[in-house]
């Protein structure tokens, strides 16, 4: 059984590995660095569908039937499937799995999603509860400006501390039975709400660094461990001015992260080249480069041992119109091979 060490990590007895992955991305996804990493991904932002709402729910289901069919597994092999969105009530996965006939655990925790959803499955691994778990999550740059800023057709000018959400997503399917060569989920550790007053919507990567940093933090000493026992610590959408700020942070604790930093929202698009401002963001931001890159460096032998952790900015279109601060969370999961 998993055991408690200190207050927010969980080291995982019967260690749950990852027997399949999936990602697809949008256009402007593919057209930056990591393009040729992802599953699938198409040009058309709306997917085919009628709305960005549907093209979200079609983006979970081709991430999550493209990990099942790596991991050589059909629906009804899936005990349970933890998912959630950024849209409200989560209708992005609700309606994109609703016909998969797999028992459903919804989730919010804004763009920490990913790992939230893998530390969950994973526990569900390692009790017993399930022989099969999934982790799936999205999000789509237009769906998300409608909701939470203004309608595109608005034109809006975006200050260049705003990051742009990653319209992706991206599936983890994990297995009980042992499977040679592949990553496992040796412990998780989960985060607490930090809130340093933040109220601007247009930066989130400010709202996000604290919580990251306390995350790292927490898990350090839990473990007893330092940022040289790891390959890489991934954050998942901190983009420039969070992954500054959260070097901040750390080093006002005596950690040093920055040779040992890597953030998803900086890795997925090209600052120069695209019109990101400050870099990449959203529940997909995370999970399509997790279900991508770092799977596929799984798997080449260049990673053995990596801290992956998803941010999350914690409000709604009502507690920004009412004037709130941005609460922050960050979770995280250790990854080995």
């Amino acid at each position: 059984m998993a055991q408690r060490q200190g207050k927010h990590t969980i080291i995982l007895d019967n260690k749950p590995y990852i027997a399949g992955y999936g990602s697809v991305v949008g256009k402007k996804e593919f057209e930056g660095p990591l393009g040729h990493e992802f599953d699938a991904h198409d040009l058309d932002s709306r997917f085919g569908e009628d709305s960005y709402e549907k093209a979200e729910s079609l983006l979970q289901k081709i991430a999550l039937e493209t990990a099942l069919q790596k991991a050589g597994l059909g629906e009804n092999d899936v005990d349970m499937v933890f998912a959630g969105d950024l849209l409200n009530q989560c209708i992005g996965s609700y309606f994109g799995l609703r016909n998969k006939n797999i028992p459903l655990i919804g989730l919010y925790g804004a763009c920490s999603t990913m790992t939230l959803g893998l530390s969950l499955a994973s526990l569900m691994i390692d009790s017993g509860a399930a022989s099969y778990a999934a982790a799936v999550t999205s999000s789509h740059f237009c769906s998300a400006e409608r909701q939470y800023r203004f309608p595109l057709e608005y034109g809006a000018v975006r200050p260049q501390s705003a990051q742009w959400t990653v319209t992706g997503s991206g599936a983890t399917v994990l297995s009980a039975q042992k499977q040679s060569g592949k990553p496992y989920i040796d412990s998780v550790c989960f985060g607490t709400i930090e809130d340093l007053g933040v109220t601007d919507a247009n930066n989130m990567g400010a709202a996000m660094a604290p919580s990251a940093a306390s995350t790292i933090k927490h898990f350090l000493e839990d473990t007893d461990t330092t940022l040289h026992d790891y390959d890489l610590v991934f954050t998942g959408d901190l983009g420039k001015v969070g992954s500054d700020l959260l070097y901040e942070l750390l080093e006002s604790d005596g950690i040093d992260i920055r040779c040992r930093h890597s953030d998803c929202g900086l890795l997925i698009f090209d600052r120069k080249k695209q019109d990101v401002h400050a870099g990449g963001s959203g529940c997909g931001c995370s999970a399509s480069v997790l279900n991508s890159f770092v799977m596929h460096r799984f798997e080449s032998g260049d990673f053995h041992n990596v801290l992956f952790m998803s941010t999350g900015a914690l409000m709604s279109p009502t507690s920004a119109m009412q004037g709130e601060s941005i609460p922050g969370i960050s979770h995280l999961v250790n990854i080995k091979i």
